[in-house]
């Protein structure tokens, strides 16, 4: 699905990703895992677009999209969520999904003019696509409630219901679980789980819950100082000298800390 190809990007004259190499395998849910400052969430927002590469090159089912706007990924199905949720606080749950697909007839004047029944037909369509995206998140509860008011968590769920109102095929998400509590962060692996297996979504996930990336992640690809440094299951990575000496800064004695992290 995507191969980043020696990847950097500066930032004056530091480099925040330093060369990354990485394939992230149509139909998988990966990991991305490393200690503070290494590049994790720099190199989602050089992928999404947000940033420009410095050098490096980035492909999606085979095409270049290197230096691509987010709003052009976001058509070919690439998308991404923020470890701070980003909602329309003063508009309901029901709303923030219905405003996500593009190019809606209601966008333009001269629709607004002429094509009023369109337009309705166009709000009845998404209004039933987001309450059926709410139901499989569980929150349809919360449809007619202003977004602003969720919790965390909820709020989490809100982000992953948008990339399910477009086709999205890939979508990444930035520590999903920051800031949420264990119910909560079990209803969106849950969620994370079905959309991977029953339709196909290929996710990376960036997360320190070391439980949630075992319950969800196969591979696991591990980051310090801005490149790659180890690829395998969980507990591949956890028996890694070199990942141990990233986090820890120390040998093999302390592994049992690693586990525990």
């Amino acid at each position: 699905m995507i191969i980043v190809e020696d990847l950097v990007k500066t930032f004056g004259g530091f480099h925040a990703v330093d060369g990354a190499s990485l394939t992230i395998q149509e139909g998988s849910i990966t990991g991305l895992i490393g200690p503070n400052g290494a590049g994790k969430t720099t190199l989602f927002n050089v992928i999404a677009g947000v940033l420009k590469p410095t050098s490096g090159r980035v492909t999606m089912q085979g095409a270049d999209i290197t230096g691509l706007p987010p709003h052009t990924l976001f058509h070919k199905g690439l998308l991404r969520t923020f470890q701070i949720a980003h909602e329309f606080s003063s508009m309901t749950v029901r709303e923030n999904l219905m405003m996500v697909p593009g190019d809606q007839s209601g966008e333009t004047l001269w629709n607004a003019w002429i094509g009023r029944r369109r337009i309705a037909d166009e709000e009845r369509a998404l209004q039933a696509k987001a309450d059926e995206v709410l139901e499989f998140l569980t929150i349809d509860h919360l449809k007619d409630e202003k977004a602003g008011n969720l919790s965390g968590g909820q709020k989490k769920l809100l982000e992953l219901g948008r990339t399910m109102m477009v086709d999205a095929q890939i979508v990444f998400l930035d520590e999903v679980g920051a800031g949420v509590n264990r119910t909560l962060l079990n209803t969106i692996g849950d969620a994370i789980i079905r959309l991977n297996k029953e339709r196909n979504y290929t996710f990376v996930v960036i997360e320190h819950d070391m439980d949630f990336i075992g319950r969800l992640c196969d591979p696991v690809i591990c980051m310090a100082e801005g490149h790659v440094l180890a690829e395998g299951t969980l507990a591949e990575i956890k028996a890694n000298e070199q990942v141990i000496e990233a986090y820890l800064g120390t040998g093999l004695k302390n592994k049992d800390k690693v586990s525990a992290t």
